[in-house]
């Protein structure tokens, strides 16, 4: 592979840091007191659910969120820190772009309908993905230092 600055291995960690970055973004941006002392989020969430065109999408929803919704608040705001410094940092890397495509595969199809979210779900999946198979831990992280993941 031939490119101008940075190696291939380089530009696939500086793809990776970026992901984390946006994770940590949505993170920090999130109104954390709202999601864990009021459940202004799950309760959101628990509006797009009941009103979703796929009934799978409703009854899954009734079934894991709404008995637990202080739990899935927690789940949801720290997932999205420990994904982004986990990518950050290139720390159980496999482990955080899986469960980042995980949790942007449930975003993307609980909020089908909002066109604005598609664009940020959709291409966060694409990289998690391309940093999956490309394994763009080999380069500037805790995994490659340690020699964790071939």
């Amino acid at each position: 592979m031939d490119t101008i600055w940075l190696t291939g291995a380089q530009c696939l960690a500086v793809l990776r840091v970026g992901l984390g970055l946006w994770w940590l973004e949505s993170w920090r941006h999130k109104d954390r007191k709202g999601w864990l002392e009021r459940g202004t989020g799950i309760a959101w969430a628990a509006d797009v659910a009941a009103k979703h065109r796929w009934p799978a999408v409703r009854s899954g929803f009734e079934a894991v969120v709404v008995p637990r919704p202080r739990a899935m608040a927690y789940v949801v705001v720290y997932a999205e820190l420990a994904l982004g410094a986990g990518l950050v940092a290139g720390f159980l890397t496999p482990v955080a772009l899986a469960g980042g495509l995980l949790l942007n595969l449930l975003y993307f199809t609980l909020m089908i309908h909002d066109w604005a979210e598609q664009g940020q779900n959709s291409m966060m999946a694409l990289i998690s993905v391309v940093g999956l198979f490309a394994m763009c831990w080999q380069t500037w992280s805790v995994d490659a230092a340690v020699g964790w993941f071939g």
